[in-house]
C-alpha cells in the first residue's frame, strides 16, 4: 500500500512541477507582450509590458494645456491603470489555462 501511495505522490509532484514550468513559461512570454490603455476617449494612451513596466505615454497635442495640468495628470493615471488592468487580466486568463482556474497562491 505504501508503494502505491508513494507512486501517487511522485506523480502528483511531477504534475505540480510541470504546471510550475508551464506557468513560468507563460510569465516569460507575457513579459515580452505589450498592453495599452487609454483615457479621455483616446486623448492619452499608455503602453505597458507584462512585467508592469511603462513603455510609453502618448498624449494628443490638443489635450496639452498649461491651464489644466491636473486633468492631464488624471488622464495619464487613468490610462496607466487601464493598461495595467489589461495586462493583469491577460495574465490571469493565461494562468487559468494551466491551473484549470484553481488559485495557486504563492506560486507566482
Amino acid at each position: 500500500m505504501k508503494k502505491g501511495f508513494g507512486g501517487g505522490m511522485q506523480q502528483l509532484m511531477k504534475q505540480a512541477n510541470q504546471m510550475q514550468n508551464k506557468m513560468k513559461k507563460i510569465q516569460e512570454e507575457l513579459a515580452t507582450q505589450e498592453f495599452s490603455g487609454t483615457s479621455g476617449g483616446g486623448a492619452v494612451t499608455v503602453t505597458v509590458n507584462g512585467s508592469n513596466q511603462v513603455l510609453s505615454v502618448v498624449v494628443q497635442p490638443d489635450v496639452v494645456s498649461s491651464d489644466d495640468i491636473e486633468m492631464l495628470q488624471d488622464l495619464i493615471v487613468t490610462a496607466t491603470n487601464d493598461a495595467l488592468k489589461v495586462a493583469k487580466e491577460t495574465s490571469d486568463k493565461e494562468m487559468a489555462k494551466v491551473t484549470g482556474g484553481m488559485s495557486m497562491p504563492g506560486m507566482f
